[in-house]
């Protein structure tokens, strides 16, 4: 018994210190794969990045690895998706030993952002996982195919000017028959642009593209609702009204007054109205009537507030806050030569030469890719400054002390062409037959595009109404934007606002100073209608005179 209890006692000893023994051996080590790495990408046999633009349809991307690749991963790990969200399905081929995945999308769509994404949920062939996840960042190219049958360029040019004469006819407000502001903008309507649609108007109608009975009663809507509706200050009108009441719709909030350049723009509408509305019969010497008291009624050497410049703002609220003088160069020439021009109020000259000139100081005379611009900021700014007052005011053989005007504008003009032509900052789509940078809508916003401020972005506008400085490059221009880009650029209206082909956003709006432009621009460069009857002004041309000017219109 005893000898029985000595083996049991010796077999639990040894049991015990084999798992004491066992406890303290440490774990078996279990090896984790290695994790690997991205090499090398490959966009149709080119690497530029990870940002492509225009990109072919049926693209090939071969993404390299330092490892072998699990095929099973990758449907999981790598997503090819539009901008928009939709999934594009791919095929998937090898090369490198299984190193190097080949993706071929199926037939993507024109002027479309697509990414491809590739997770760090990629395993290699021995289970390690991708370090880091990497985009590649498609753009598409343009569909180069027509969106519209062809046509000659002059039933192009009828085109444009027709479909986007509906803007302020078709669109222009129930009640008082002034543009609305844009598309989207209900009530509120724009002194200036509505200016611009009433040239508009007088085009259409000399084209026949609406009747002269049907111009004339909307010339009386609008000259009634001006006269007996709008609210003005010392004669002048705010930047925006109400198109039922008339009453003012801030801008800003100091910008509740008067606007002395908006109130320019619209006087520089009605009096070409005024001129061609010259039959003898009771309705259009009413109309004319009309027109000359809203005229002799803007009390313009007010607003000089005392001295030798022009101030932009009046406001009941807040006086002369503003503190924003006319000076130039920029859009509102205009706003001098009416001043001049006025029969009631006139400036004289001194208040153009120290207001406007800056006794000279807007001169520029610097060179420009290869042309010299006489006056201005640095490479010629927003090209609405060779538009706005230049739809009545001919530049062709005008001249003063400080410019010829057909020189700057040209000169201005082509600036703005050569800079996209050369296209610094590498934007999609930018060059011969895309080109044009002015105020216009951006991508969730709006801003004055230039050569020194340029995001991307291109206003149909600018090269369009620039016809007259630049024709060659316009039309060029023009034909593109038309055939090319027109299955998203044309609608009701005509062109749509603005384009960034490198973001691929396509603007839905439709302003109107941007779109009269276009119109009386195009007018103008075929027959010089609105630009002969704006100068045929009597008081225009003692007011350019009386400031200096020469013109064989003078």
């Amino acid at each position: 018994m005893g000898k029985l209890k000595y083996c049991l006692g010796l077999a639990i000893f040894c049991i015990g210190y084999s798992c004491k023994k066992s406890n303290n051996q440490p774990a078996p080590v279990v090896a984790t794969p290695a994790s690997f790495s991205f090499n090398a990408l490959k966009v149709n046999d080119a690497y530029n990045g990870f940002n492509y633009t225009g990109v072919n349809f049926s693209p090939v991307i071969k993404l390299s690895f330092s490892a072998v690749v699990d095929p099973k991963s990758v449907s999981n790990s790598i997503t090819f998706k539009s901008k928009t969200g939709s999934v594009v399905a791919y095929n998937t081929t090898w090369l490198n030993h299984d190193s190097t995945v080949v993706i071929t999308p199926s037939t993507l769509q024109p002027i479309t952002q697509y990414t491809v994404n590739v997770s760090t949920d990629l395993k290699s062939a021995a289970g390690g996982s991708l370090q880091s996840a990497l985009a590649v960042q498609l753009t598409t190219a343009i569909d180069t195919t027509n969106k519209f049958p062809v046509i000659t360029d002059n039933q192009l040019l009828d085109l444009v000017e027709q479909q986007t004469l509906k803007y302020f006819y078709d669109f222009g407000h129930p009640v008082s028959g002034l543009a609305r502001e844009r598309n989207t903008s209900g009530d509120v309507v724009t002194t200036g642009g509505s200016g611009f649609g009433i040239m508009a108007i007088v085009a259409g109608v000399n084209r026949q593209f609406i009747t002269r009975a049907q111009g004339l009663a909307r010339m009386q809507q609008i000259v009634a609702f001006l006269k007996n509706n709008a609210q003005t200050f010392h004669g002048a009108f705010p930047h925006w009204m109400n198109g039922v009441t008339g009453a003012v719709i801030p801008f800003s909030t100091q910008d509740d007054g008067a606007d002395l350049v908006e109130t320019s723009f619209l006087m520089e509408g009605l009096l070409t109205a005024r001129q061609y509305f010259s039959d003898a019969g009771t309705a259009e010497t009413q109309l004319r009537t009309d027109i000359n008291t809203l005229w002799n009624n803007v009390d313009w050497n007010w607003f000089q507030n005392g001295q030798n410049t022009l101030f932009w703002h009046w406001s009941p609220n807040y006086a002369w806050s503003t503190n924003m003088q006319v000076n130039g160069w920029d859009e509102a020439l205009m706003t001098y030569v009416l001043g001049a021009s006025s029969t009631t109020h006139p400036i004289p000259k001194v208040v153009y030469d120290n207001g406007w000139a800056g006794n000279g100081s807007m001169k520029n005379g610097n060179t420009y890719y290869g042309v010299q611009l006489p006056l201005g900021p640095s490479r010629g700014g927003p090209l609405f400054f060779a538009h706005y007052s230049f739809l009545g005011i001919n530049p062709n053989g005008l001249s003063d002390a400080y410019a010829g005007y057909d020189v700057q504008n040209k000169a201005h003009a082509l600036i703005n062409y050569n800079y996209c032509v050369a296209n610094p900052n590498s934007y999609y789509g930018y060059g011969a037959n895309c080109w044009g940078l002015t105020a216009s809508d951006i991508e969730n916003g709006y801003t004055a595009s230039s050569p020194t401020n340029n995001v991307g972005v291109i206003a149909p506008t600018a090269a369009i109404a620039s016809l007259p400085y630049t024709p060659t490059q316009s039309m060029q221009a023009l034909r593109f934007f038309y055939y090319k880009l027109g299955d998203k650029m044309w609608g009701q209206y005509g062109f749509y606002d603005a384009f960034n082909l490198n973001s691929t956003w396509f603007a839905s709006s439709y302003l109107a100073i941007d779109e009269g432009p276009i119109i009386v621009m195009t007018e103008n460069y075929r027959s010089g209608l609105l630009w002969n009857l704006f100068m045929s002004c009597p008081e225009v041309k003692a007011g350019m005179r009386n400031l200096g000017f020469q013109s064989p219109n003078l």
